[in-house]
């Protein structure tokens, strides 16, 4: 085992995809780092903001540092029940579920709606959450070609024709995809789910808290829009991005909900969320309504970036914009130029995209000045410009 470990490391090491993590100093939290961060996902700025940081500190003086069990023994605080009720408000569902991470409540999810009587269509581009979700549901999985309504229509239509008994089917997608940093086609979408019965699984990572319009700026891709409160449609979350904490959530029917109470091992089996990081969450919530700038100002920061580096013809449909580079190892030079720069931007290489994908990704937040902004661009135009 030893000799094949030092194996992998070497192939890693040869092929420009070997990681490490880069520790951050206390100060890039409060704004005072030398290093201009265009690779965190706290996207509303919201992650070193004192009003979280005080309704932790009381969670903590009130219910302790951890939440002691699962939530089905007695993990479960007014906190968790009070987050839950709120993000179901706040995105326009019936009901929520708390997990300790977005990656579980993917994965408990797929899960407990899976199996071998469930027909699974995926984006191509779907999170490694969704696809772990995928391989431990034992369901029939089919990937669609990216933002493809057409080829995921195919997908269900030979759904009868394959000769294998699939009552069941569910339609997974994201918002806002996470590389890329494009819109899914989600209207056109439901209508798919809804002729063929199916659940439409909507990851909204990066939606939540950045996309959103008249009165539901932030809300998400779904809040306000025929697809919120839909019987065929399912929300995931994650609450370490936009809302400047740590955990995730489902949010759907209260059927489902009932149904992952009691079904979702990710959620059945875990250790509570920690009541700091609840509320945590639930103070950025809160914030989100009473400050709707912030959201817009992420859309008008990624749109400016994005028009500075020349790398988009859209517009922004949330924080994530992507330059493509034409392999890992041009990608790790480029990110690493940019940092010796004083910018901190995200390299994107297998197996986190898949081979001939790799890129830079640069993600807009809701603080940075238009000064920032257009230094970051010239700087980053210099270092594609010289990238083959």
């Amino acid at each position: 085992m030893t000799r094949w470990l030092e194996q992998q490391a070497a192939v890693r090491e040869r092929r420009g995809l070997r990681r490490s993590p880069e520790v951050r100093s206390p100060e890039s939290s409060s704004g005072g780092d030398a290093v201009l961060d265009l690779s965190s996902n706290d996207y509303l700025g919201l992650a070193s903001d004192p009003r979280l940081a005080e309704a932790a500190c009381e969670a903590v003086r009130r219910w302790g540092a951890g939440a002691t069990s699962s939530r089905l023994v007695a993990g479960t605080t007014g906190l968790h029940l009070e987050l839950e009720e709120e993000l179901a408000r706040f995105t326009g569902m019936e009901a929520g579920l708390v997990f300790s991470s977005g990656y579980l409540a993917n994965v408990g999810l797929v899960t407990a709606l899976g199996g071998p009587r469930t027909l699974i269509v995926a984006d191509e581009h779907c999170h490694a959450s969704l696809i772990d979700g995928f391989r431990l549901a034992r369901s029939r999985v089919e990937g669609f070609r990216h933002n493809d309504v057409d080829d995921a229509a195919r997908l269900l239509s030979d759904r009868a024709l394959c000769g294998k008994s699939e009552p069941r089917a569910l339609i997974a997608v994201e918002s806002i995809y996470s590389v890329w940093g494009d819109a899914a086609p989600l209207a056109s979408l439901l209508e798919l789910a809804v002729e063929h019965d199916a659940m439409l699984l909507i990851d909204e990572a990066h939606s939540l808290g950045v996309s959103g319009g008249d009165r539901h700026e932030g809300h998400g891709a779904a809040a306000g829009t025929a697809l919120a409160g839909h019987p065929n449609v399912v929300l995931t979350a994650t609450l370490s991005k936009s809302l400047g904490s740590q955990g995730g959530a489902v949010l759907g029917s209260a059927l489902l909900r009932e149904h992952l109470l009691n079904r979702a091992r990710s959620f059945i089996f875990d250790t509570a969320l920690a009541p700091a990081s609840v509320a945590a969450a639930l103070a950025a919530v809160r914030i989100i309504d009473a400050e709707p700038w912030r959201p817009a100002a992420v859309r008008a920061n990624a749109a400016r970036l994005a028009a500075g580096l020349r790398i988009a013809t859209t517009p922004a449909a949330g924080a994530v914009q992507s330059a493509p580079m034409p392999d890992a190892e041009t990608a790790v030079k480029a990110s690493r130029a940019a940092r010796a720069a004083g910018i901190r931007v995200g390299c994107f290489r297998p197996p986190s995209v898949p081979d001939g994908v790799s890129r830079l990704r640069l993600t807009a937040r809701a603080t940075l000045t238009p000064d920032e902004i257009d230094y970051a661009c010239a700087t980053l135009r210099g270092i594609l410009e010289e990238t083959p």
